[in-house]
């Protein structure tokens, strides 16, 4: 029996699988199916799709790439937009279509539960899932976050729709398992010919016994950490298998895990030639426990530069965070802010500060008021006031999902709906008056970037990121060729990116 994995990537609070992320996911399965399995994206699918002059579904692609209702394969129209749809390839065309005929079994990977703004792919919704999976006759699996329901835009509540023919089947492999799993899922890589920052999961569920009231975390996993000899072995067979770029991010804090001191350390040591080792999310109370500005020096010493511990702020309003059990105050965010800018501020090889934490913002939370957004402000610039730095400020409007505390909770409903047409002009003030003079702060003209890799083309300007956990976006205003390296000089500023040339370049 030939099965396939079919990738149509995921995103959720604690793990991140969209291009160019591979996330735990695909890894996993590849393992449990002893290494032997075939694997494809939605971008080959859509693509095959394309080739047999298939209408694609009308996917939620927003603004991407709304017009390109099909793209001329073989245009060399210097003016077209790389369409992102179809940019993450694993396969040529005749091999597609031989995967296709002699699947038996198709498991679908998808589902995202933190909706966000993808440079160059594209998740599959529940509904492309459902059009283009007719392509195969097999039994059909979906797991990963969708089985909970996905969404990939904010301020609404979750896609569902019954699917044709498939079973729905959450894969738990408990950790005394990923041992024997994570050796065989390593060489998933050599399916994929182009480069992959790799997620290790250190944890799962939440360290907190009531979660966030509208997290789903809770919902999925029980809070458990894993071995630090499991996470550093399965480094190593990703190393082995030439993987280079590492993220540390599948976990609700990674300060959680009592070993993650030597598990950084010991990595850095048995991977020598690594480009990067990141991090993800960090609960800024855990940068204020007793170890926790021992572990900020330790990710400091340990992992590459232009790292960020991705703060779960979510909001400075002490009513919201009360009403939403979001627990951390303002106070105390500000306090892990300043520990962590005064071990990762200094400037590292990349270019960008070696490591500084990055705040998410979330609109449409219950209690949520006026008062809120000020409140918000009020602390946003109290951090620009003392010269400190964060790296990625994240505003969202919250999606709704069965099973939280505040998709049942009738009142955070009408609190969403009354306050959505607030959210344009709040989100515009906190990037006009907070983002922009950040990032000024955070990569001041003529700083170097080192090694940003270029990803697609919007006409005349090509857009690239260096490697890393939320990667700053560079605009250069020539076709440079994609998927190589440059330095890049910043010669201006945008709201959320940055505008610079190839260093050295007249």
């Amino acid at each position: 029996m030939v099965t396939t994995i079919l990738d149509c990537y995921t995103d959720e609070p604690s793990g991140l699988g969209v291009p160019p992320y591979l996330g735990t996911y695909p890894r996993y399965l590849y393992g449990y199916l002893d290494g032997k399995a075939e694997y494809l994206t939605i971008d080959d699918l859509r693509y095959h799709a394309m080739l047999q002059n298939v209408a694609l579904p009308d996917t939620d692609i927003r603004k991407h790439n709304r017009k390109l209702n099909r793209l001329d394969l073989q245009s060399k129209n210097k003016e077209l937009k790389t369409d992102i749809r179809i940019k993450n390839l694993t396969k040529q065309p005749n091999e597609i279509q031989g995967i296709i005929q002699k699947t038996d079994e198709l498991i679908v990977v998808g589902g995202v539960h933190t909706p966000g703004t993808y440079l160059s792919a594209l998740p599959g919704t529940l509904f492309e899932i459902n059009t283009l999976s007719r392509l195969f006759d097999a039994e059909k699996i979906l797991t990963g976050p969708a089985v909970y329901g996905t969404r990939l835009e904010g301020g609404k509540s979750f896609e569902a729709m019954p699917l044709e023919g498939f079973r729905l089947k959450h894969f738990t492999f408990p950790y005394s398992e990923l041992d024997e799993l994570f050796i065989k899922g390593a060489s998933i890589v050599h399916h994929i010919p182009d480069l992959r920052i790799v997620e290790l999961e250190t944890s799962r569920g939440c360290t907190r016994w009531k979660g966030c009231a509208f997290c789903t975390e809770p919902i999925k996993n029980r809070y458990e950490h894993r071995g630090k000899e499991s996470i550093i072995n399965e480094a190593k067979e990703l190393y082995r298998n030439g993987v280079r770029y590492f993220r540390l991010g599948k976990q609700s804090s990674l300060y959680s895990h009592p070993g993650i001191i030597e598990i950084l350390r010991t990595i850095r040591k048995e991977c020598p030639n690594l480009e990067v080792l990141h991090i993800d999310n960090v609960d800024p109370l855990h940068v204020l426990s007793r170890r926790g500005e021992e572990i900020t020096k330790a990710v400091a010493t340990y992992c590459t530069s232009g790292n960020i511990a991705a703060f779960g702020v979510e909001s400075f309003d002490k009513t919201v965070i009360k009403e939403n059990n979001l627990i951390v105050p303002p106070e105390a965010i500000l306090k892990a802010v300043r520990i962590i800018n005064k071990w990762g501020a200094h400037r590292g090889p990349s270019g960008l500060p070696t490591y500084l934490p990055g705040i998410n913002l979330l609109f449409g939370l219950k209690g949520e008021t006026k008062s809120t957004h000020e409140e918000n402000m009020k602390f946003l610039k109290q951090i620009l006031a003392e010269n400190l730095m964060f790296r990625r400020l994240n505003i969202r409007q919250v999606a709704l999902f069965e099973g939280t505390p505040l998709y049942q909770d009738p009142d955070a409903r009408k609190s969403l709906r009354k306050n959505k047409k607030h959210y344009w002009k709040w989100r515009n003030q906190i990037r006009n008056e907070v983002d922009a003079p950040m990032l000024n702060q955070v990569v001041p003209k003529g700083t170097v970037l080192r090694k940003v890799r270029m990803e697609v083309y919007d006409g005349n300007t090509t857009f690239g990121r260096q490697i890393g956990t939320y990667p700053l976006v560079v605009g250069v205003p020539q076709r440079l060729q994609l998927g190589s390296f440059y330095d890049i000089s910043i010669t201006d500023h945008m709201l959320r990116s940055v505008v610079g040339k190839v260093h050295g370049a007249l």
